[in-house]
């Protein structure tokens, strides 16, 4: 029996992010997901190395990595339609766990038990202290977004920067205090900028 299972997953690179926004640069969820667990990755070493925290790194990168798996099949909606009113928002966890356990079906036998917390994550009782450092990630990476599409002159994500750094506040995590500080300032700069520096 073949299990589709990955190749399920690198179709993740043809859903396509921001589908309601203008667009500078393109993005694709497989993009997106190697950037939040990239920046959940950096999170998590700043909690540790600056704040002497004992977060787990290597386990939160791999949830991160994984995080929006499920878009395989239900593509990426938009926040404002998701959040629009809470049917709308029961309805879409009710197709996610729809898509999570479609997925998971296509794991071979001997796998699931590895992969399912993964497919199926925010379903699962993954602590939910260590999982808001994936969610911090998320947002930074929107945030990012916002901000590589304002230096480049397009300023139809204005209104989702704002949203997006009062989303980032209300989380009041120094670490990600400590990036907007100390890294986010790189990402305004062109690359002859960057070079001079």
């Amino acid at each position: 029996m073949n299990h589709h299972y990955l190749a399920y997953m690198y179709r993740l690179r043809y859903i396509t992010r921001w589908s309601l926004m203008r667009n500078v640069m393109k993005e694709n969820v497989a993009e997106h997901s190697f950037h939040v667990a990239m920046l959940t990755h950096t999170l998590c070493t700043i909690a540790n190395e600056v704040f002497g925290r004992q977060v787990p790194t290597d386990r939160l990168v791999t949830l991160a990595l994984f995080h929006d798996v499920t878009e395989v099949f239900t593509g990426d909606i938009p926040t404002p339609v998701k959040h629009q009113n809470p049917d709308i928002l029961r309805s879409f966890r009710e197709i996610e766990h729809v898509a999570a356990e479609r997925l998971m079906g296509m794991v071979p036998e001997p796998l699931k038990d590895v992969y399912e917390p993964l497919i199926a994550g925010h379903q699962h009782a993954e602590d939910p202290e260590l999982r808001r450092y994936v969610k911090a990630a998320d947002l930074l990476d929107a945030y990012l977004k916002c901000v590589s599409e304002l230096s480049a002159g397009n300023h139809e994500f204005s209104i989702a920067k704002r949203q997006t750094e009062a989303a980032i506040a209300a989380m009041n995590m120094p670490e990600l205090d400590y990036f907007l500080e100390h890294l986010a300032p790189s990402f305004e700069k062109t690359l002859d900028e960057l070079a001079e520096e």
